[in-house]
């Protein structure tokens, strides 16, 4: 896996600088592995980009902010849903990787039974590990609603290829790796395709072979694609669409 690394804003920089410039991709912090030209030939198509990149942090941040504050409510009554439903804790926890290949702990509302993850990390449609509560926060996609989190601190942003945990990352390709250069996100192009992905792995004796061999390629085709064509108005697209198909308006 790559060399972890963390950005640090220079001397005289506010909390505004900082974050605004921790986004942008410096050539010295892409990842230390091997035939890094496939990385780097990523690194051109993004760093032309600067201002979509300042946008896009202006966004995350104030966006973050503002969806917390109105969401607050809902959340608090999810979190007692989750209470009452089941055992266990509120929130889920799982190790993660974002940008550069930092880890990190992505931030959702439980919607397994505790414990679960013990017996596998993915998950189908008719997984007995779901508790009732959680069938309806993955449909609608509520239980990732924590991740506002993950987004306002900068270990996440909205739009992105999605954080996969550490044992996935190492499988990367080369090419793979060019997805690590901006943070992770929230929902992306491939996240809209692959919204059924459970169903994928519906009766398969071995999931981490399906979605190594099969899943796992496709979605970064979409990845890729869209660290070529990134803008802060194709993010803007893509939430937006991100919202039609969750609640059914477009099929």
């Amino acid at each position: 896996m790559c060399r972890k690394n963390n950005l640090s804003g220079g001397a005289g920089e506010n909390s505004l600088d900082k974050a605004v410039n921790r986004m942008i991709p410096k050539r010295e912090q892409i990842p230390d592995c091997e035939e890094n030209k496939l990385v780097k030939k990523y690194y051109d198509y993004i760093i032309l980009k600067k201002k979509s990149l300042i946008l896009k942090r202006i966004f995350d941040i104030l966006v973050s902010i503002l969806l917390i504050i109105i969401l607050l409510l809902p959340m608090i009554i999810i979190s007692f849903a989750i209470k009452i439903n089941s055992k266990g804790r509120v929130f889920y926890k799982q190790k993660r990787v974002t940008q550069y290949g930092k880890e990190f702990f992505i931030l959702k509302f439980r919607t397994m039974y505790e414990n679960s993850e013990k017996q596998g990390l993915l998950t189908s449609n008719n997984d007995p590990r779901i508790t009732k509560i959680g069938k309806i926060l993955r449909k609608f996609r509520f239980d990732e609603f924590p991740q506002l989190i993950n987004i306002l601190i900068g270990d996440m942003t909205f739009v992105g290829a999605r954080p996969e945990v550490p044992k996935y990352v190492e499988k990367y390709t080369s090419e793979m790796l060019a997805t690590l250069l901006l943070p992770a996100g929230l929902t992306s192009i491939s996240s809209i395709n692959f919204r059924n992905e459970s169903e994928y792995l519906e009766n398969s004796s071995d999931s981490d072979k399906i979605y190594l061999e099969k899943i796992l390629p496709e979605k970064m085709k979409y990845n890729l694609e869209y660290l070529r064509n990134f803008s802060f108005f194709l993010d803007i697209k893509i939430m937006f669409l991100t919202f039609l198909k969750v609640f059914g308006i477009l099929r």
